[in-house]
């Protein structure tokens, strides 16, 4: 029976580890390809194939351990594997964290962080920013918006003007709407929204409109700044969500490590 159990077990996980690799390459489809669906997708091949393949796996880690160097690897192996899982969970608990961080009042300017522009409208991730943006921008007519994003190689026209049209046809004041059209990064797009927010003389309390994911890298980035960052979240699709959000362990390990660095 216990044997039984055992098996039962393993062919649940290869199973879900199987449909974890499936949907870490749905996003293929659509010619997105990353960091993060290509580690996704490799660590999930993997446990599929162990789970599946236990028998020969367990015997190879035997063998292994016979000798002192296999010992030194197998260690080595599992201390990595627990150091990136210990990471992974950590990294994600402050991601879910800064997703629920809304705006406590009105006192502050909405960032909307760019995204793709394909044949002059907004992709998908984009859309679903502005929607979000114009849900709370229609609440509190008195906030305005500086929609950042410049324009890429294989793009129309900038995602700023892009945003901005988009705001504007929902119906948010023109004269609300702030252009920062010059960035390619994340960290571009705080910086140089925050030059317009001083030129301007909005309220530097900002509040950051992007997917729940970049949440916490793009308030990290606001703080060296010196900015307070609020968080309007962006419904990921759920076929992206894995996708970016291992990528974003990625983006977060990064920026800590240049800055620590540094």
């Amino acid at each position: 029976m216990l044997t039984f159990i055992r098996t039962e077990m393993r062919v649940i996980a290869a199973l879900i580890s199987f449909i974890m690799m499936i949907i870490f390459l749905l996003p293929l489809g659509s010619g997105i390809i990353n960091l993060g669906n290509c580690a996704g997708a490799f660590i999930s091949g993997v446990l599929t194939a162990v789970f599946l393949f236990w028998g020969r796996f367990s015997r190879l880690v035997s063998h292994l351990w016979e000798s002192r160097g296999g010992r030194v690897m197998v260690c080595a192996v599992a201390a990595l594997i627990a150091v990136g899982a210990v990471a992974a969970a950590a990294m994600s608990f402050f991601m879910v964290r800064e997703m629920r961080d809304a705006p406590k009042n009105t006192d502050t300017t909405v960032v909307v962080l760019g995204c793709k522009v394909k044949n002059g409208a907004p992709s998908l991730m984009l859309r679903r920013r502005l929607d979000a943006a114009y849900g709370y921008l229609s609440e509190n007519p008195e906030v305005r918006v500086v929609v950042s994003g410049g324009q890429g190689a294989d793009e129309s026209i900038s995602e700023a003007q892009c945003m901005r049209e988009y705001l504007v046809s929902r119906g948010i004041a023109p004269e609300r709407i702030y252009e920062e059209d010059k960035s390619a990064t994340t960290d571009e797009n705080l910086r140089f929204s925050h030059d317009i927010i001083v030129r301007e003389g909005l309220p530097e309390h900002i509040t950051i409109v992007t997917d729940g994911f970049h949440q916490l890298r793009s308030d990290l980035k606001a703080r060296s700044l010196g900015m307070e960052a609020y968080n309007i979240s962006a419904h990921t699709p759920w076929w992206l969500a894995p996708t970016y959000w291992v990528r974003e362990w990625f983006g977060i390990a990064y920026y800590t490590a240049r800055d620590v660095i540094s």
